[in-house]
């Protein structure tokens, strides 16, 4: 690196970093969750506005990679987390439910994004249509986990039954489309890689056989006062440095065998030992999130510099209309639906169906893998981050509306806010993903403990 790029790097962070948290604080005062702001900002800084002037001279070609680089491995920590906080205690007692609301939130968008890409497919055809196709039907489905728990303990919902239940729906939608966007990697991979995937599956067997010794490693030693086993309930630096470098030996491994980064940081998230890490889980998202808030933010601006609208005339705002069309309508509908199917009231299924339309960072990761893969053209990928902008945005202000809408119609508090107990992690487990996300209160647990 040379001197150059070096002072460009360091004002470029600090730059993103203060407009960070200056939007995502801006976002939280209108009642948005912080990471609407991020998003907005990356936006901004992109080629959309002022002729791509800041984004030329501010991130030049020769920065970029620098940039990449730190957001990956903000990516990569961020869906630890989100691994890690896929807890299997929060579908106690509501299996049946959130498994029909998760099959309705996946199956209708999927369905109904299976049609809008065949209608794309007029202005923006692909040599791999059978992966577009399939790409565009996971990309409406998905809903992102980390916001859904930021926005519910904002709102008091955490803690609630309908805030349970919307945990639960959401780790099950978002565990199918973490797979199936796996195989669709695979596929357009190429045949020369299809080897390679198969080795997920010893993978996989090797996590789970070294269980028991990340059990001992996280349930033994380190500093800090004893707990009634005689065990350190402290998060000691021997202890985060190998919860870290399992995270990010296992992304590499996922992205050695062909498949993105995000999957095995992910995984390794979801198979370590909730009985050793649970007392140690609230700082282990916390000190992630220290780290994340500072790289994620790069995320988002990188993602912006992929964001080009100059070029958006009518054809363009009506394919971005009828993607939103679609994304808002095949989630509403087909949660609703499921929910309606396993017995849930008619306002509480549409307090679930509005909570699931959330997409926020998850969606933008997803979107950048098709944009990688080549799935996605750059004018299609700048609607789909509108798309997920937009949604995203929407969902507090639906939920505001359906709840005065309940208050009129005399619809009793207690039939969607029955507090639960022994079913529901901690709301500063289940929003700490969103800890990880870098303005405002993100990776301060002291605010919402979110």
């Amino acid at each position: 690196m040379t001197s150059h790029q070096v002072q460009l790097l360091f004002l470029d962070v600090a730059l993103i970093l203060a407009l960070a948290r200056g939007l995502g604080a801006l976002a939280a005062r209108i009642g948005q969750p912080p990471v609407v702001g991020e998003i907005l900002g990356g936006i901004l800084l992109g080629p959309t506005l002022f002729g791509g002037f800041f984004a030329d001279h501010l991130f030049p070609s020769d920065v970029r990679p620098l940039l990449t680089a730190l957001a990956d491995v903000g990516v990569a920590l961020f869906m630890f987390v989100v691994g890690l906080e896929l807890e299997h205690r929060v579908l106690r007692g509501r299996t049946r439910v959130s498994a029909g609301a998760a099959l309705g939130s996946t199956l209708v968008p999927f369905v109904l994004g299976v049609g809008l890409a065949l209608w794309l497919l007029r202005d923006h055809d692909t040599e791999q249509r059978t992966a577009f196709i399939v790409f565009m039907g996971l990309a409406v489905s998905v809903t992102a986990f980390p916001v859904l728990a930021r926005i519910l303990a904002d709102r008091g919902l955490s803690r609630t039954e309908i805030g349970g239940i919307a945990l639960a729906t959401a780790a099950l939608v978002d565990v199918v489309a973490w797979s199936a966007l796996a195989g669709v990697q695979a596929v357009v991979g190429g045949a020369d890689d299809y080897w390679r995937v198969t080795l997920l599956v010893p993978f996989t067997a090797l996590l789970v056989a070294l269980r028991p010794v990340l059990r001992r490693l996280l349930g033994s030693g380190g500093a800090g006062k004893a707990g009634a086993a005689g065990t350190s309930t402290r998060l000691s630096a021997n202890r985060f440095g190998v919860v870290l470098v399992g995270a990010l030996l296992s992304a590499a491994a996922t992205e050695a065998m062909g498949m993105h980064y995000i999957f095995g940081a992910f995984l390794f998230g979801a198979v370590l030992p909730r009985d050793a890490a649970g007392a140690l889980r609230d700082e282990v998202c916390e000190r992630t999130g220290h780290v994340t808030s500072l790289l994620l933010p790069v995320y988002f601006v990188v993602a912006g510099l992929k964001v080009d609208l100059r070029g958006v005339g009518l054809n363009g705002l009506l394919e971005l209309a009828v993607i939103i069309l679609v994304a808002v309508a095949g989630k509403f509908l087909g949660t609703y639906a499921g929910a309606r199917s396993q017995g849930l009231s008619p306002h509480s299924s549409g307090r679930l169906a509005a909570l699931m339309n959330t997409r926020g960072l998850t969606e933008l990761v997803i979107l950048g893998v098709g944009l990688q893969l080549g799935l996605l053209e750059q004018s299609l990928y700048s609607l789909m981050v509108v798309m997920a902008l937009v949604t995203t945005a929407m969902t507090g202000p639906v939920l505001t509306l359906l709840d005065r809408r309940g208050k009129r119609l005399g619809v009793p508090a207690a039939a969607a806010d029955t507090a639960y107990v022994a079913a529901a992690p901690p709301a500063s487990a289940v929003a700490a993903p969103e800890a990880a996300s870098p303005a405002h209160a993100h990776g301060e647990r002291e605010t919402a403990r979110s």
